[in-house]
């Protein structure tokens, strides 16, 4: 599956506050992020026009967001996976599981089951909230950015963008970090095709290339 990267612009553009709410900030009874709000009062309507959906229950919509850090560097050093793991949390307001070794590999050391990484996966209001930073705080701080790849679709309505540096995250302490590490952000989606999926996540506002 192909994967889109972007690298952090480390000049001061872009880093304007975020909108949304952060991850961890405490939220309102019956409050509604935002981006959900948005895709149930606007972008519904627009899909359904799109391709003639008649029953609202078929429109597509996003069901979950998975954030995925490989650290292969922890096979010398673990306290590189436990600043993955924090810097995980910090972005996502929930404890990241630890990924370990699907089989051994002598030429780097590896054994099957040696932690390699942290992961966690997004749902509700949680998933909003970060796909709007995400979409408004987050890629904007990418140098000489120029949109992501609308190639990045697995056939069935997922799409994967592969990000080179935490700091583009203004929730991540650049005094903390002692290394760039990338990420893969997987947005998985009902759609059930790419187009159908493209066409939802251009209207949420994802800075799709032309």
């Amino acid at each position: 599956m192909a994967k889109d990267t972007v690298k952090k612009d480390k000049s001061k553009k872009g880093k304007a506050a975020a909108t949304a709410t952060g991850p961890s900030a405490p939220l309102p009874e019956g409050y509604v992020p935002r981006l959900k709000k948005r895709y149930q009062e606007e972008v519904v309507a627009r899909i359904q026009k799109e391709f003639g959906i008649e029953n609202i229950m078929a429109v597509p919509k996003i069901e979950k967001i998975s954030l995925n850090m490989g650290v292969g560097e922890a096979i010398q050093n673990i306290k590189i996976l436990d600043d993955a793991a924090e810097e995980l949390a910090s972005l996502a307001g929930q404890r990241p599981t630890i990924t370990r070794a699907q089989k051994s590999i002598a030429a780097f050391k590896l054994r099957q089951g040696m932690p390699i990484g942290a992961r966690v996966t997004l749902r509700g209001t949680r998933m909003w909230e970060f796909l709007d930073r995400l979409i408004t705080v987050a890629l904007p701080r990418v140098r000489d950015f120029r949109g992501i790849s609308t190639k990045s679709f697995d056939g069935r309505g997922n799409y994967t963008l592969g990000v080179r540096d935490q700091l583009i995250f203004p929730e991540i302490d650049y005094n903390k970090v002692e290394k760039a590490k990338g990420m893969n952000i997987t947005i998985v989606t009902t759609a059930g095709n790419d187009e159908r999926a493209l066409f939802l996540l251009r209207e949420l506002g994802m800075p799709f290339q032309r």
